[in-house]
């Protein structure tokens, strides 16, 4: 057990360490400054303005921006839909693996369009080679378009007043060139040396001790692998995804991968400070996000470490922990931290069965992704978090009597109301669908048996899940629902669309039109915003808003389940 704490505080602690300067490398590139990467990526990044006839000294304001984004993900989501539906008949699909039909083609196309990686299909074989390389380009460009809308946010965030944020292009070619391409090509190395396969051959077969010929799916998994960790994107090449010896052989690319899930959330932090060349904003909002972290990730770990209490009562001892559901190379505490780390980011990886987390586990994985904004995705994580910024800053202005201001500009009613439908939409989402779904079940359960293999609270929990999973853009799931159906694919696609872009469109709109006005100079009376007495107003906002909202569904679900297994 000790050395199991261990090695979780050691991937923790790495993560920090990596971020730190990672997060000045990143907020250095982002203001155009010179890095020793420049004779590297400049003739890289030059080429893709050309093939694209962009200019990347051509500035945009805040809706050009919300254009160019919207722009290209549309022509991707198009692109992707072509090859999907038609991978049989397509090139590079040596295991002869059918084409999508229109329903499961759009969930899996918006899913990784929207860094959500929500899967509906299992990846050896529901995905032609082909069709993996396609998704794997999704993992770069969703990943370098949150961290790119991130930058736009940051570069109006600074103290002047302007209508210019920049150019889209020049932060989201950067993005994918000098920071996922660099760091992917790394891990792939690491993950390809320890055994994950690299090869565009189809299935290897071998003969197994007990004389049975099996085949073995592989493919160009170590280099999918890697950007959808540090993408926050989270679609496996497999099917059971990073708990399959193939994904993720060892505890030691078991480490890697874990620490690329909230490395560059957590730089992104440490960018905002170079940036803003404001150091103290960064760390209060690194504290408040940890603070919530860990309140999430120990009791995990102590429950999982504890034992399932229903195997319990059966009568034997669980030396362990909770195994059910995990792997042995990793065991309940790894499973505990990378279950939390994946869902308080937009990751959605998994390494063990998130079906099989104890009941509070699995609680707690679910309000990681409900408040959205403990580290959150790449990018968008701190899109999420700029949102409670907005209110909590406004709720504190009036509380003191003055007119809310946020680094020297003045939050009135229009950014209120933005944030507010910004900050609302999440919980609406989620509720309003897993209603939508509860109905149709509890009305019809003959009809909609195949849906649940665990009624009652447990399956109650199944739904919420997959619809918090949808709109957090996470993409696990509790894989008891029976998720691959028409309902689940069009209703899932729905929720991922609407959460992943009203959400950027929000902050994006609230921070250009924060850039427009006057900039107010600091006074005796202005809010500090750096200090932890201002960490702790967030935090609570974010505990009001955001986890208090979903505390009736989730005493129907997991809180319920833990009772009646006690």
């Amino acid at each position: 057990m000790n050395t199991e704490i261990f090695g979780v505080i050691a991937m923790y602690a790495l993560s920090v360490l990596l971020a730190i300067p990672l997060g000045k490398y990143i907020g250095r590139i982002y203001l155009g400054e010179p890095t020793r990467t420049d004779r590297i990526f400049d003739p890289l990044d030059r080429l893709f303005y050309r093939i694209r006839a962009i200019r990347p000294e051509r500035e945009m304001n805040w809706k050009q921006h919300l254009l160019a984004l919207l722009t290209i993900n549309l022509v991707w989501f198009v692109l992707s839909m072509l090859v999907l539906m038609n991978m049989s008949w397509l090139p590079l699909n040596p295991d002869g693996n059918p084409s999508m039909s229109a329903d499961l083609a759009f969930n899996t196309t918006v899913s990784f369009v929207s860094n959500t990686n929500l899967q509906h299909y299992s990846g050896e074989s529901g995905v032609s080679y082909l069709g993996q390389l396609m998704l794997m380009l999704f993992q770069f460009i969703s990943a370098g378009a949150g961290m790119a809308a991130c930058a736009v946010v940051f570069n109006a965030m600074r103290e002047r007043t302007t209508e210019k944020l920049g150019n889209f292009y020049f932060y989201f070619v950067r993005s994918c060139t000098r920071v996922l391409l660099p760091l992917s090509i790394v891990v792939a190395v690491i993950l390809a040396f320890n055994g994950t396969p690299m090869t565009f051959k189809g299935k290897d077969s071998f003969v197994s001790l007990q004389g049975d010929t099996v085949h073995v799916s592989r493919g160009p998994a170590a280099a999918m692998v890697a950007i959808k960790q540090l993408g926050t994107n989270g679609g496996g090449f497999f099917g059971a995804n990073s708990a399959q010896p193939l994904e993720n052989p060892n505890y030691l690319t078991n480490m890697v991968e874990d620490i690329c899930i909230i490395l560059i959330p957590i730089a992104m932090v440490f960018a905002l400070g170079h940036i803003l060349r404001r150091k103290r904003l960064a760390w209060v909002i690194f504290g408040v996000m940890t603070v919530g972290f860990l309140l999430f990730l120990l009791p995990s770990i102590f429950y999982e470490l504890k034992g399932n209490p229903a195997i319990a009562h059966l009568g034997p001892r669980q030396m362990a922990g909770s195994m059910e559901g995990k792997e042995v190379r990793f065991g309940p505490a790894a499973s505990a931290y990378w279950g939390i780390t994946t869902t308080v980011t937009s990751n959605g990886s998994v390494n063990a069965m998130h079906d099989s987390f104890t009941p509070m586990t699995g609680m707690f994985a679910m309000m990681g992704m409900m408040v959205n904004a403990f580290y959150g995705g790449v990018g968008v994580g701190f899109l999420n978090f700029y949102i409670f910024i907005i209110i909590a800053v406004f709720i504190s202005g009036l509380m003191v009597g003055r007119t809310p201001e946020f680094l020297g500009k003045k939050i009135e009613a229009k950014e209120m109301k933005i944030a507010t439908i910004i900050a609302l939409l999440h919980t609406f989402l989620i509720l309003s669908f897993t209603a939508l779904s509860s109905h149709l079940y509890a009305h019809d359960p003959k009809a909609y048996t195949a849906w649940l293999n665990n009624p009652g609270f447990h399956g109650f929990s199944e739904m919420l899940y997959e619809y918090t999973s949808s709109s957090a853009n996470n993409g696990s799931g509790f894989e008891g629902l029976g998720d691959g159906v028409p309902f689940w694919n069009i209703t899932c696609g729905i929720v991922m669309l609407l959460s992943r872009f009203l959400p950027i469109i929000g902050p994006i709109a609230i921070a250009g039109i924060l850039a427009r006005k006057k900039f107010v100079p600091a006074s005796a009376g202005t809010l500090k915003t750096d200090t932890s007495t201002f960490g702790i107003m967030v935090f609570a906002v974010i505990i009001i808003v955001a986890a208090l909202s979903f505390f009736p569904a989730l005493a129907l679900g997991p809180i319920a389940e833990f009772f009646s297994n006690h």
